[in-house]
């Protein structure tokens, strides 16, 4: 498995946390719901520091390097400030109550 953390610094884009919240909202989540290879995707937001980036948890790194239905570099503006890519070494799941985590965070939040 492979792990792929993007990050970028908002100050000097062309859009905003909320209108980034909206596109999760409205496209990008379905979109990515349906990659290949995809075991688990965390969109991540920091609005003190305006800062928006991503965590993906990929099957393989084939997966990890096919194109990806996102437009977050267009709306934003720019190329991530930070893009790392890591092997995952080992993986836990919690003991709590079984709840389903898609579609959960402030972008669903209303």
């Amino acid at each position: 498995m492979v792990l792929r953390f993007v990050l970028w610094n908002l100050a000097d884009s062309k859009t905003t946390i909320g209108e980034l919240r909206r596109y999760l909202r409205d496209e990008s989540v379905d979109q990515f719901a349906e990659v290949p290879g995809l075991r688990f995707k965390a969109w991540i937001s920091d609005e003190a520091t305006e800062r928006w980036g991503a965590v993906y948890v990929w099957e393989s790194t084939e997966a990890a390097e096919q194109a990806v239905p996102s437009r977050a570099r267009e709306l934003i503006g720019k190329d991530p400030d930070i893009g790392e890519t890591f092997d995952v070494e080992a993986t836990i799941e919690g003991k709590f109550a079984i709840e389903e985590l898609s579609r959960r965070g402030l972008a669903f939040e209303r």
